[in-house]
């Protein structure tokens, strides 16, 4: 009897408030949000108290109020200074979302383009191992170059206006797409190939059946690195003639000294990464809904 009530303290423990009873009523959404949270309020605070100590010069570390400042001025229209009647709007004669937007087309282009480009040459090499062979040492030596490398030749062939930017996106992004097809490619089971050439499957409704749909979750993948890869490479493909575009506007306001709103630009930049990025992972969810799931 002593073990039958063991038994039923253990098992009604834990749901009456125990620990980890406590622990399993909260959903894991809430329970990362709130860590999420704590952690966010807990680097403000760390902010807010190094600044308000005058423990960093305010020209290097602006407090959370400046750059908030910061953000609404480079959204409205506001006077010049406390002392001047002249309205200016937004900031380098455009609204900060503006800026934004600009980068994102020049992003949208370049990356679009090499998702095509790299996509196809990735399935090349992959299903060609002779082609492959060949262009792969150059594709590296590609992957390998920064992308300040070329940025200048790319201003001297295209010009400074966004022909040059949007093939800086384009060389950026373009490798990391192709690596990841081929390697999406090349990491196919044989037995699958094998069990619809076996079926009487062409070459073609091999490459559409099996190829693709298992390439699909690397090259999703690829494209989100190369989209990553895009966004740090914006501010120098906006470092010349740059107006509009985020980045050109982090790098106009840091010669100019408004630290404040280079903070802000800083802040924009990694929320719109971390936001195409979530709207990437979530295409990949719908697109391949059983990536992880089959089994091989």
């Amino acid at each position: 009897m002593s073990a039958a009530v063991a038994t039923a303290a253990t098992e009604s423990g834990p749901a009456q408030g125990g620990p980890r009873g406590r622990a399993r009523s909260w959903p894991t959404g809430l329970r990362r949000g709130a860590v999420h949270a704590s952690v966010f309020a807990a680097l403000m605070l760390t902010w807010w108290g190094v600044t308000a100590a005058s423990l960093i010069d305010p020209l290097f570390l602006p407090g959370p109020a400046a750059v908030w400042q910061a953000f609404v001025d480079a959204n409205t229209c506001h006077p010049v200074n406390e002392t001047s009647s002249r309205i200016v709007c937004g900031a380098q004669n455009y609204f900060l979302w503006e800026h934004l937007l600009a980068s994102l087309q020049r992003i949208a282009i370049g990356v679009s383009a090499a998702v095509a480009f790299g996509v196809l040459l990735g399935f090349l090499m992959g299903t060609m191992r002779g082609f492959g062979m060949v262009l792969e040492p150059y594709l590296n030596f590609l992957r390998a170059l920064p992308p300040l490398g070329y940025i200048g030749l790319l201003i001297v062939w295209f010009g400074i206006g966004d022909v040059s930017k949007i093939w800086l996106l384009f060389l950026a992004a373009f490798p990391p797409i192709t690596m990841a097809t081929i390697a999406g490619v090349r990491g196919i089971h044989a037995s699958r190939i094998h069990a619809v050439e076996s079926l009487g499957a062409s070459r073609w409704q091999v490459l559409v059946h099996v190829v693709f749909p298992s390439t699909l979750p690397g090259v999703i993948s690829g494209v989100r690195i190369a989209v990553g890869f895009a966004w740090t490479t914006v501010v120098a493909a906006e470092l010349n003639n740059g107006i509009p575009g985020i980045g050109g506007l982090a790098y106009v306001a840091g010669t100019q000294l408004q630290t404040p709103l280079v903070i802000a630009c800083i802040i924009v930049i990694g929320l719109a990464a971390i936001a195409l990025d979530s709207a990437l992972k979530l295409l990949g969810a719908v697109a391949v809904p059983w990536y992880g799931k089959a089994k091989a």
